[in-house]
């Protein structure tokens, strides 16, 4: 599991399995998880509804789109069945290495 943090909103009992689910999405052009790259930018469930807010290294990242429906398929199979997953893909703040968690450091020899 990462040790990289982001805001989460909701049930404590989703919190676990969420990100998980996350620590599962591969960014396939580094190889490293979405919560350790820092691409996480919050989590937020609510009645009915989890909203994910997502970012890229890049604006051109070419991966963009499997890494956002791998991040829904995901979430899905850990979530009851009532719960959608909506996500949203922004760009502010912008990504910067920073975000990394130590182990994404490490493995990137940065």
């Amino acid at each position: 599991m990462s040790d990289a943090s982001f805001p989460y909103d909701g049930p404590e009992d989703l919190r676990q399995p969420v990100t998980a689910a996350l620590s599962r999405v591969v960014d396939p052009e580094v190889a490293l998880n979405i919560v350790d790259i820092g691409l996480v930018y919050g989590v937020r469930i609510e009645a009915d509804r989890l909203e994910l807010r997502l970012t890229m290294t890049s604006a051109a990242c070419p991966v963009a789109d499997v890494i956002v429906d791998d991040a829904a398929a995901e979430l899905e199979r850990v979530l009851p069945a009532e719960i959608g997953v909506e996500v949203e893909l922004v760009w502010e703040p912008a990504w910067t290495p920073e975000r990394m968690s130590e182990r994404a450091r490490r493995f990137m020899r940065w």
